[in-house]
C-alpha cells in the first residue's frame, strides 16, 4: 500500500481499494488529465462504460502508437521494430489479428482443459512441500509464484530451472521505480533469452506451444516475432496469476464470511474467482492507448495524440456495473468485469488463469483449514505494472 504522491493517480491503491482521489474522478468528471513521474501527461478514464468504449475501439485508441517518455533512450526504426516484434499488446489490427489468430486455438477452453490434471498435480506438489516444511510459510514464495510459473513454463517449453533468472528480469522490467535504462536492459535480456529458446525450438520443435508455432506457422513468423510472442506469454502467464493467488488469499482471509461461504458451497468457485478478479483488478491499466483523432469521452474532449490510461480498478468498482461495488461478494457471479481487458486485446490467457485459480484456491483452503496470517504485515508492491504482494507470511 502506498499513499505516495509519486505514484501516478491510476496506480494508487488503499490496500485492496482504488485510491479515494481516483474514485472521486469517476464520480465527478469521469476523465482527467494528470501528470505522472514518467514525464507524460496521461488522460485517465475511470468509468466502466467509458473504459469498455476505449478498449473496444482500436481505431481511435491505438496500441501501436506507443508514447516515448522524456528521457527515454532514442530508438531507430529498426530497434523499435525489434522491440515490438511479436508483442501483441503493441499492435493494432490487422497486424494484431494476424498474430492472435495463430495463438487463439491453443487457448480455447477445450485445449486448456487438457492441462487440468497437470495443474492439479503441480498445486498438490506445492501444498505437499508447504506441509512438509511446516509453518510459517511465505505464501508468495512457496505457493502463489511458483505454481503459475511452472504451468506457463511447461506450456511454452521454457526450462523451469531458468525461472529464477527470468523472474528476476520480469520483476525489474515491471518495476516502474527503477531507472528506464535498467528496465530496458531487463527487456532486452528477456528477449535475448527467448530468442535462444526459439532458435533451439526451430531446430527441434517439441510438443509445447513454441514447438507448435514453429511447426504450424514457422514460415509466417520471423524469429523475432516468435521470441516476442514467447516473451509476452511467459511474462503474462506467471506474473498476473501469481499476484491474484497471493492477493486473493489475503482478501479471503480478511473476509471470513466470504471464505466461509466458499467452504460451505465449493461449487461457487467459478463465481468467486470472477468476483475476486473484479474486486482486486491487479492490472492497473494495461497498455497505454494513444488517440488517433480528437475524441470525446464522458463529455471530456481528449486531443489527438494524447496518451490514455484505463483505470481498471475504478471501472470494476463502478456502481453502474454492480450495486455496492466496494463490497466483496462471492455470490454475485460473472458480471462482465474488465479485469482481463476488453475488445481485440482481451487477455488471451484468461481461460488458463481462471482454471489455475479455480483449482488452487480450493486446494489451499482444503489442505489448510486453519490457514491464517502469521505477521508481519504483507508487503504490497505499489510501483509496479501489476499490483500484488512481495511477501505474505501464513501459518495453519
Amino acid at each position: 500500500m502506498s499513499d505516495s504522491a509519486a505514484l501516478p493517480l491510476y496506480m494508487r491503491r488503499s490496500l485492496f481499494d482504488p485510491d479515494p482521489e481516483l474514485v472521486a474522478v469517476r464520480e465527478r468528471e469521469g476523465v482527467r488529465c494528470v501528470p505522472t513521474p514518467f514525464g507524460l501527461d496521461i488522460w485517465v478514464v475511470t468509468r466502466f462504460a467509458d473504459v469498455r468504449e476505449v478498449l473496444g475501439d482500436p481505431v481511435r485508441f491505438s496500441n501501436a502508437r506507443q508514447p516515448r517518455p522524456p528521457g527515454a533512450p532514442p530508438l531507430s526504426r529498426e530497434q523499435l521494430a525489434a522491440v515490438r516484434a511479436g508483442n501483441l499488446l503493441m499492435y493494432d489490427p490487422p497486424e494484431h489479428t494476424r498474430l492472435r489468430r495463430m495463438l487463439t486455438p491453443e487457448f480455447t477452453m477445450r485445449r486448456i482443459r487438457r492441462l487440468e490434471p497437470r495443474v492439479k498435480e503441480i498445486v498438490a506438489d506445492h501444498l505437499d512441500a508447504m506441509e512438509a516444511a511446516g509453518p510459517p510459510a511465505d505464501l508468495v514464495a512457496s505457493f502463489a509464484l511458483p505454481i503459475p510459473s511452472l504451468v506457463i513454463c511447461e506450456l511454452l517449453g521454457v526450462p523451469y530451472a531458468d525461472r529464477e533468472e527470468f523472474q528476476r528480469r520480469t520483476t525489474r522490467l515491471l518495476d516502474l521505480s527503477l531507472p528506464m535504462k535498467e528496465r530496458a536492459e531487463a527487456r532486452d535480456g528477456a528477449r535475448a533469452y527467448m530468442g535462444e529458446l526459439v532458435a533451439r525450438s526451430r531446430k527441434e520443435p517439441g510438443d509445447d506451444l513454441l514447438g507448435m508455432l514453429v511447426r504450424e506457422h514457422g514460415e509466417e513468423l520471423t524469429a523475432g516475432e516468435l521470441a516476442g510472442i514467447g516473451d509476452l506469454l511467459l511474462l503474462a502467464g506467471h506474473e498476473t496469476t501469481s499476484n491474484m493467488l497471493g492477493l486473493g488469499t489475503l482478501a479471503l482471509l480478511r473476509h471470513p464470511d466470504q471464505l466461509a461461504l466458499l467452504r460451505k458451497e465449493p461449487e461457487r468457485i467459478g463465481a468467486a474467482v470472477e468476483e475476486l478478479l473484479r474486486w482486486l483488478s491487479i492490472v492497473h491499466s494495461g497498455v497505454f492507448k494513444v488517440t488517433t483523432a480528437e475524441v470525446e469521452v464522458s463529455g471530456v474532449r481528449i486531443p489527438e495524440g494524447a496518451v490514455v490510461a484505463c483505470a481498471l480498478p475504478a471501472a470494476n468498482r463502478d456502481p453502474a456495473l454492480v450495486p455496492d461495488p466496494d463490497r466483496l461478494d462471492l455470490s454475485r457471479g460473472d458480471l462482465g468485469h474488465v479485469a482481463f481487458g476488453h475488445g481485440v486485446h482481451h487477455c488471451l490467457g484468461a481461460p488458463l488463469a481462471r482454471m489455475e485459480m479455480q483449482i488452487a484456491f480450493p486446494a489451499l483452503f482444503e489442505r489448510f483449514p486453519g490457514l491464517r496470517e502469521a505477521g508481519p504485515q504483507p508487503g504490497f508492491r505499489s510501483m509496479n505494472v501489476v499490483y500484488g504482494l512481495t511477501s505474505f507470511q501464513v501459518t495453519w
